[in-house]
């Protein structure tokens, strides 16, 4: 049974198409959802009140601050125009508010309410045009053939079945269309350091949070034809952790990882990037 519930259409104006009702899941995808309800990513790093455009602003400075290497694999800004994107775990609408600044036509879809709300408040302060939808993406309600790039950043490993999800993702997609993925490395240097240091990672309390290997998701991205794989996301200092423990991240980790070989660390990455594509 599919389970989108009403579609969230945001215009320049701010202007809404309906309202959604909340979804019917079992399991662990309910747990997900309230989960993911009562929690709002990087939110303790904003300054300004939930819902500003201060605050996006703080959320989308911080991000790619984190994560600088985005905007190298991923053209936000220019390669995106024209095309039908849809980024399944959109949160609060971050990147997909630069896919569509960029001209892309866009939908995000969510379990999380406060998220789907959060992410069209993005957009009516940004003047940009979206589609927001509460829906499964392990059961998504498109036909076939429906879009030219799925976009899917750090949610197949919150998600309870992700091979499942890919079947959806590669579905949906269309012919010469691609996906666009990103999981944790367990294999990772911050994986690693996050036990020898006992500081948790963010999320670390989800109801799913699953780490992999690149070979595990290259076995879980299967259904495409092609798939390019891209370690990333390299130590930067950290704003979230304070006391010796921040001080020495800081202060020495990051300086002493940088000048590591190359080929030794990259590899390590915490994320794991992946460009999938669906020929027929």
């Amino acid at each position: 049974m599919k389970t989108a519930i009403a579609s969230e259409e945001v215009n320049a104006n701010g202007k809404t198409a309906a309202t959604p009702t909340p979804m019917q899941l079992n399991g662990k995808l309910e747990e997900v959802r309230v989960y993911w309800n009562d929690h709002i990513h990087d939110l303790e790093l904003a300054k300004n009140p939930v819902g500003s455009l201060g605050f996006f602003d703080d959320l989308d400075e911080y991000r790619f601050d984190k994560l600088n290497y985005l905007p190298k694999l991923v053209d936000f800004e220019n390669g995106f125009k024209g095309k039908k994107i849809l980024e399944i775990g959109c949160g609060v609408g971050i990147d997909l508010a630069r896919f569509a600044a960029g001209g892309a036509k866009v939908t995000g879809i969510d379990l999380s309410e406060t998220a789907i709300d959060l992410a069209r408040k993005n957009f009516a302060a940004r003047n940009l045009t979206g589609n927001f939808l509460l829906m499964n993406g392990e059961d998504l309600d498109f036909p076939p053939d429906s879009f030219d790039v799925v976009y899917v950043h750090g949610v197949l490993q919150y998600t309870s079945n992700p091979q499942q999800m890919a079947k959806e993702m590669y579905r949906i997609l269309k012919p010469g269309g691609q996906a666009i993925s990103m999981v944790y490395n367990r294999i990772s240097w911050l994986n690693a350091l996050s036990k020898i240091m006992k500081v948790d990672l963010e999320h670390e309390d989800a109801p799913v949070l699953e780490k992999y290997t690149i070979s595990e998701l290259k076995d879980i991205l299967k259904p495409f034809d092609a798939t390019k794989i891209v370690p990333e996301r390299f130590p930067v200092k950290s704003r979230l952790h304070r006391g010796w423990k921040g001080a020495l991240f800081n202060g020495i980790f990051v300086p002493a990882f940088k000048i590591l070989p190359s080929f030794l660390v990259k590899p390590l990455g915490w994320h794991i990037m992946a460009f999938s594509t669906k020929t027929s």
